[in-house]
């Protein structure tokens, strides 16, 4: 989750100054769009730059990163509802927001900026360009997340959902990656941040794959594929967003009433209502192709560092890991705790630079960092996690989380399974990090 508390202390800081962002970004050397980012609590500065803003504001490094929050800062989660044509998506919205207030949630909507813009007369076909359009739609989308975000950090109410219509990545599904790159540059972000910047992320999978019968475009003036190009389209949604540390797709696999139970349920087991229950089966497999595997576009490669801390009870499980791509990373901080063999509470916490590597110096020492590549990839609506260690050359770990413990493993045909190992101790990370 995003650091709203370090946001509002710069903002309050340069506030009092009388200084604009760009202003502010003159005076440390850097740009607006870096300011802009610290205040929405999406990024730190580097120490260097800490460093720099603490002396302009006669302040301390150690006072700047205080992470107590002011008395009024609700909990915020953001949260991404995608998926193809004719998913559902306004029917979700609707029971969102009866479940979720109804748990003590303020729910705040940020509705589809591309259907706003197309009904408002600017659409692909009227710009210039597709990347015209999508420079459109990404800056329309940011700054209607920063509006959101800025109005929750000021609600006097204990927690707050925001929940997107669609998230900014979703236009990497409409675009060639040259134009993609193109974009990303023309905002100074790169993907992983874009990406990961939500909370958790939900896809519906459009009416077009397994409930034909129900795929309409009578109900949204913006739509206008047919069967066949919406199911493409909702498989390009997939791709877009494998990668991302909690994405889950749910199906049509029974009729549209189950289908919405079962997004109220995985949200509401991200949030921990009433507890965060992680359900979890781990396989020993061949060592994959990874040339098969990097060329696959539902499948996305990411770097992982994983550091064990010493936890506060026994038998609990306390770590913390770097996990992104191509030199941009994000940070987080995981506590697991034993209910049954299947079944473990997770709570889960995303940290600063500056707060993971000051946690680094609480490594439990009888453990070696764990290094890994992890393939995320989207088959059959279940999303797979394909372990690849630097010590082993003959065989992996392919990991799936799942709704219920009945739940049936539909494996991809390019893995090959060696036996189950969910109840092994022995492969476990924990136990691949114990130094002999």
């Amino acid at each position: 989750m995003n650091d709203y508390a370090f946001g509002n202390k710069i903002t309050r800081l340069r506030t009092e100054a009388g200084l604009s962002q760009k202003a502010l970004a003159e005076r440390l050397g850097v740009s607006d769009k870096a300011v802009s980012k610290w205040e929405n609590g999406y990024a730190k500065p580097e120490i260097q730059t800490l460093k720099k803003l603490a002396l302009f504001f006669n302040t301390s490094v150690d006072a700047l990163l205080e992470t107590v929050p002011e008395n009024h800062a609700p909990a915020i989660t953001k949260l991404v509802i995608t998926g193809g044509p004719c998913a559902g998506k306004s029917t979700a919205m609707s029971h969102l927001q009866n479940t979720f207030s109804q748990m003590g949630y303020t729910v705040l909507f940020v509705s589809e900026s591309a259907t706003e813009l197309i009904t408002g007369g600017v659409a692909p076909w009227s710009c210039p360009t597709n990347l015209a359009f999508q420079k459109k739609l990404l800056a329309l989308q940011l700054e209607k997340e920063k509006i959101y975000e800025a109005a929750a950090r000021e609600m006097d109410c204990e927690k707050v959902l925001i929940v997107c219509d669609r998230g900014a990545l979703d236009s990497k599904a409409y675009m060639y990656p040259e134009e993609f790159s193109l974009l990303l540059d023309a905002f100074d972000l790169n993907e992983v941040e874009l990406r990961d910047n939500y909370d958790c992320v939900f896809h519906l999978v459009t009416a077009a794959k397994g409930a034909e019968a129900f795929y309409t475009t009578a109900n949204n003036a913006a739509r206008t594929e047919t069967v066949e190009e919406a199911a493409a389209l909702d498989d390009r949604f997939i791709a877009a967003w494998t990668g991302h540390p909690h994405f889950r797709v749910i199906d049509n696999a029974n009729d549209f009433k189950d289908k919405m139970n079962r997004l109220m349920s995985e949200v509401a087991a991200f949030l921990g209502e009433p507890e965060p229950y992680e359900i979890e089966r781990k396989f020993l497999i061949e060592y994959p192709d990874i040339r098969l595997l990097e060329s696959n576009p539902k499948c996305k490669k990411v770097e992982i560092i994983q550091t064990y801390l010493v936890p506060e009870k026994e038998g609990d499980e306390l770590r913390i890991r770097q996990r992104g791509e191509n030199g941009h990373y994000i940070y987080f901080k995981t506590l697991k705790r034993k209910v049954n063999e299947l079944k473990r509470v997770e709570i889960e916490h995303r940290l600063s630079k500056e707060e993971y590597l000051a946690l680094l110096m609480q490594a439990d020492t009888s453990r070696r960092q764990i290094r890994k590549n992890r393939y995320c990839l989207s088959y059959k609506n279940q999303y797979f996690e394909i372990d690849v260690y630097p010590f082993w050359d003959d065989k992996a770990i392919c990991e799936i989380e799942l709704k219920s413990e009945e739940e049936p493993v539909h494996f991809p045909p390019m893995l090959k399974i060696i036996k189950e190992v969910t109840e092994d101790e022995a492969y476990k990370n924990a136990s691949l990090s114990k130094i002999d």
